[in-house]
C-alpha cells in the first residue's frame, strides 16, 4: 500500500494571494494553521444567502405548510444535516485530505470515481448555477442592469477566488462573515414583525404530513449538499485540534445560518408584496428602500461566498476521480470549466428558478443520503484503526461498498421519488409520504454496506 505525500514543505501556508500548489494530496504538518472556531464562519457565510432562504418560501408557498409546520420541519432537516457535517469535519485534521479522498476507503480508489463525479457536478454545476442565480437576480435588481450582464459578473468573481484555492476562499468566508451577519439580521427582525406567523397554509399546496416530509426532504437536500465538502476546510487544521471542537463550530456554523435564514424566508411568504418574476425583489419589497438595497448586495455576497466553495470543492472532486494530469494543475482547470458550465446551467435556469431549484435540492438528496449512509457504515467498521494506507492506493478496490450505494440510490428512487417526471411506485400508492427517498437510501445503503463489507474489512486490519 503507498501513503500520501505531502503537498507542499510550507510555503502556501501563510499566503492568500496565491494559486494553491497541492490538489488533493495530504496537507504537511508545516502547512497546518488555523483554528476549529474558524469554522463557524467558513460555514455561516456561504448559507447566508438567498438559496437558503428560499427553502423557506418552498415550504410554505409550494409545500403548503403553515409558518409554524414550515419551522419544525426546516428545523428537523438542517439539524440532520448538521449532524452528519459534525462528523466527516471532525475528521479532517486527523487524515488531512479532502473530503471525497476519504470516500476511497469505502469505495475503493476506482469506484469512488462514481462519487465523485456526482460530487463535481453537483457543486460545481448544479448548486453553482443555483446560487449564480440568485446573485444575478440580486445584484439585476440592485443596479438595474440585465440579470444577463449581473449573471457574467457574478460568476468571473467566484471563479476566480476558487482558481485561487483553499486560504483565498476561507479569507473571504471570515470577511463576508460580519457583514452578512449584520444585515441578514436587520432583515430578519424587520421581516419577522411584518409577518402573519399564524396565517393558514395556502390553498393549492402538497399539505399535510407530505408537505411536512418535502420540506424536511428539501431541507436536508441543502443542508447534507455540504457533507461531501466538509473535510475540505478542516483538513488545513492542526492534527492536534479536538476533534469534537471541530466539528461542533462546523456544524453550528451550518445549522444556525440555515435555520434562521429558512425560517425567516417562510415568514416572508405571509407578508402581501407586488407581484413580480423576480424572486429576490420579491422578498425585498416589503423592506425600506436602505434595507432592501443592503440585502440584496448580501444576498450577491453570500451567493459569492458560496460559490467560492463550490468550485473549489467541485474541482477538489474532480482530482479526486484518478486523472493523471498534476493535481494542481488539473484542480485549477476544473475550477475554470466548472465555472463556465455553471453560467451555461445558470443562464438557463433564469426563467424558472423556483421549479428548477425544487427538482435539484431533491436530486442532491437521492445521491446524498445512501452516499452518507455507506461512509458512516465505513467509518463505523474501521473504527480504531489505522486508514491512511489506503487513501492513495490506485489498486484498492471495494466495489461491494459502490453496490451498497447503488443499492440505496436505485431502491430509494424507483419506490419513494416524488417528482414530475418520475413518481415511485410506492409513492403512487400512498401519496401522502410525499418523499423519504433521502432516509430509504441512507438506511438500505448503510445496511447493505454492514452486510457486505464487513468481513473484508476485518480481514484488512488483521492484514495491517
Amino acid at each position: 500500500m503507498t501513503a500520501a505525500e505531502p503537498s507542499t514543505d510550507g510555503t502556501y501556508r501563510d499566503r492568500l494571494v496565491a494559486v494553491e500548489p497541492g490538489g488533493n494530496e495530504f496537507i504537511a504538518e508545516a502547512d497546518r494553521h488555523g483554528r476549529p472556531s474558524q469554522l463557524l464562519w467558513t460555514w455561516a457565510s456561504p448559507n447566508l444567502e438567498f438559496a437558503t432562504i428560499f427553502l423557506g418560501v418552498l415550504a410554505v408557498s409550494y409545500f403548503g405548510m403553515s409558518f409554524w409546520q414550515a419551522a419544525a420541519g426546516i428545523i428537523v432537516g438542517a439539524g440532520l444535516g448538521a449532524v452528519a457535517h459534525y462528523f466527516l469535519s471532525a475528521r479532517g485534521p486527523q487524515l488531512g485530505v479532502p473530503q471525497m479522498v476519504i470516500g476511497r476507503l469505502p469505495f475503493g480508489f476506482k469506484g469512488n470515481a462514481v462519487p465523485s463525479v456526482l460530487m463535481a457536478v453537483t457543486a460545481g454545476v448544479g448548486w453553482f448555477a443555483t446560487n449564480s442565480v440568485s446573485g444575478a437576480f440580486a445584484l439585476s435588481t440592485l443596479f438595474g442592469i440585465g440579470p444577463l450582464l449581473a449573471l457574467v459578473l457574478v460568476v468571473v468573481v467566484q471563479t476566480a477566488l476558487a482558481f485561487f484555492g483553499h486560504n483565498l476562499v476561507q479569507a473571504f468566508e471570515r470577511w463576508a462573515f460580519p457583514v452578512l451577519a449584520v444585515i441578514f439580521a436587520i432583515t430578519s427582525v424587520v421581516i419577522l414583525t411584518q409577518a402573519d406567523l399564524g396565517a393558514p397554509a395556502v390553498d393549492g399546496g402538497v399539505g399535510g404530513l407530505g408537505g411536512f416530509l418535502l420540506t424536511v426532504g428539501t431541507t436536508f437536500g441543502y443542508v447534507a449538499g455540504w457533507a461531501p465538502y466538509a473535510a475540505d476546510f478542516s483538513r488545513y487544521l492542526p492534527a492536534t485540534v479536538s476533534p469534537v471542537r471541530t466539528g461542533l463550530f462546523a456544524a453550528a456554523g451550518l445549522f444556525s445560518a440555515c435555520t434562521i435564514l429558512a425560517i425567516v424566508g417562510a415568514a416572508s411568504v405571509t407578508i402581501v408584496t407586488a407581484a413580480t418574476d423576480n424572486p429576490t425583489d420579491a422578498f425585498t419589497s416589503s423592506l425600506p428602500a436602505w434595507l432592501a438595497a443592503a440585502t440584496l448586495l448580501a444576498i450577491t455576497v453570500g451567493a459569492i461566498a458560496a460559490n467560492a466553495i463550490n468550485v473549489y470543492s467541485a474541482g477538489m472532486a474532480f482530482v479526486t476521480t484518478g486523472i493523471t494530469l498534476p493535481a494542481h494543475i488539473a484542480r485549477a482547470l476544473a475550477t475554470v470549466f466548472f465555472g463556465v458550465a455553471g453560467f451555461l446551467v445558470a443562464w438557463w435556469a433564469l426563467a424558472d428558478a423556483a421549479t428548477s431549484y425544487k427538482s435539484f435540492l431533491f436530486v442532491i438528496a437521492y445521491w446524498v443520503g445512501p452516499w452518507l449512509g455507506v461512509v458512516f457504515a465505513d467509518q463505523y467498521l474501521r473504527r480504531g484503526h489505522r486508514v491512511d494506507g489506503f487513501l492513495y492506493d490506485r489498486n484498492y478496490s471495494n466495489w461491494p461498498g459502490l453496490l451498497s450505494f447503488l443499492i440505496g440510490l436505485v431502491v430509494s428512487v424507483l419506490l419513494f421519488c416524488n417528482q414530475e417526471l418520475f413518481v415511485g411506485f410506492v409513492v403512487r400508492a400512498v401519496p401522502e409520504l410525499g418523499d423519504i427517498g433521502f432516509f430509504v437510501g441512507f438506511v438500505l445503503a448503510a445496511g447493505s454496506y454492514l452486510v457486505l463489507c464487513r468481513s473484508k474489512i476485518q480481514a484488512e486490519q488483521v492484514a495491517l
